[in-house]
C-alpha cells in the first residue's frame, strides 16, 4: 500500500476513535488534495486575449463551453471538450470558436470586466465593461441582442439560475445604485439604493429566485428582496461611514491592570 493512502487510513482510524477533532481531519483532506493539483500535461487553452483575463464563467447547461472576457475590450468561447487541435496526440489544444471586441461595431471599447452565460441554454450570453454598457449578445450569431447603458463603469453582472420567472441582470457599477436590466423587455425595472460606494460584487441567491445580494466599496454586504423596498439585511462588521475600520480604542493603564487575560481555548 501506498505511503499517502496509509497515512490517509490511519487519519480516518484516528478520527473513529476520537483521537483527532473533526476539523482537524478536514483540513488534512483538504491541504493534501491542494498539493495534488497540477496544471494539465495533455490540454492547453490558447488564449485569444491580448489583454489581462479578467472573468471566466464555464456555462451550467452542459459545463462545455468556457467563456472569457479580458481587459482588451474582448470576449471569447472555448469548447473545452472538444479539442480544436489534438496536436498530433500529445496536448490537445482548445482554440477559441469566436472572439469579439472592439473592432465589431457594436464591441466594447474598454475592458470587459464581467462575463456571464444566459442560465438555460448557451445561446446568448451577457458582458460589462468599463465603458458603461452591458451587452446582450446572440452566441450564432455573435451580434449584440440589446445593450444598456450604465451610469458608470461596470464591475460585476449576475443572474439568477434557479428563477423561473424574470431574466433580471443584476448590475453592479461604480455608481452607488445597483440596477436590474430586463432581457425580456430590454429596460431597467430596479433601483436598488443603499451603498455608499460602487457596488463591485453582485450574486443571485441560490435558493430563492428574489434575492439578490450585493458588495460595496464601503465594506457593506447588502441582501435585497426585490419585491419590496430596501434592503433586509445588512453586513457591516465596523458599522463604517467610509468603508474603513475605526480606530482601535485606547486602553488604560488602569484598565489593563484590571484586566483579566484567558487562554484561547
Amino acid at each position: 500500500m501506498q505511503e499517502p493512502i496509509r497515512k490517509m487510513w490511519k487519519e480516518v482510524k484516528d478520527r473513529e476513535l476520537g483521537r483527532i477533532r473533526p476539523a482537524f481531519l478536514a483540513n488534512r483532506v483538504q491541504s493534501r488534495r491542494i498539493r495534488s493539483l497540477e496544471l494539465a500535461n495533455q490540454k492547453e487553452i490558447v488564449s485569444a486575449h491580448k489583454g489581462a483575463v479578467n472573468s471566466l464563467q464555464i456555462d451550467l447547461t452542459e459545463g462545455r463551453y468556457l467563456l472569457s472576457g479580458a481587459s482588451d475590450g474582448s470576449a471569447a468561447v472555448y469548447d473545452i471538450q472538444q479539442a480544436t487541435d489534438d496536436g498530433a496526440g500529445l496536448v490537445a489544444k482548445h482554440k477559441s470558436l469566436f472572439v469579439v471586441d472592439k473592432r465589431l461595431e457594436y464591441g466594447h471599447q474598454y475592458a470587459v470586466s464581467s462575463v456571464l452565460w444566459y442560465p438555460v441554454d448557451t445561446g446568448l450570453f451577457v458582458t460589462g465593461s468599463f465603458d458603461h454598457y452591458i451587452k446582450v449578445w446572440d452566441t450564432n450569431t455573435t451580434q449584440v441582442e440589446m445593450q444598456f447603458k450604465m451610469s458608470g463603469k461596470v464591475y460585476g453582472t449576475a443572474m439568477s439560475s434557479i428563477s423561473t420567472t424574470h431574466m433580471l441582470i443584476a448590475a453592479g457599477t461604480e455608481d452607488v445604485q445597483v440596477r436590474l436590466c430586463d432581457i425580456a423587455s430590454g429596460a431597467f425595472t430596479h433601483t436598488l439604493s443603499g451603498h455608499r460606494e460602487g457596488v463591485w460584487a453582485v450574486q443571485w441567491s441560490a435558493s430563492n429566485e428574489w434575492v439578490v445580494v450585493t458588495g460595496g466599496c464601503d465594506g457593506a454586504i447588502r441582501f435585497w428582496d426585490i419585491r419590496q423596498a430596501g434592503c433586509f439585511r445588512v453586513l457591516d462588521q465596523f458599522q463604517s461611514q467610509t468603508g474603513r475600520r475605526p480606530p482601535i480604542p485606547k486602553v488604560t493603564a488602569t484598565k489593563a491592570k484590571h484586566s483579566l487575560w484567558l487562554p484561547a481555548i
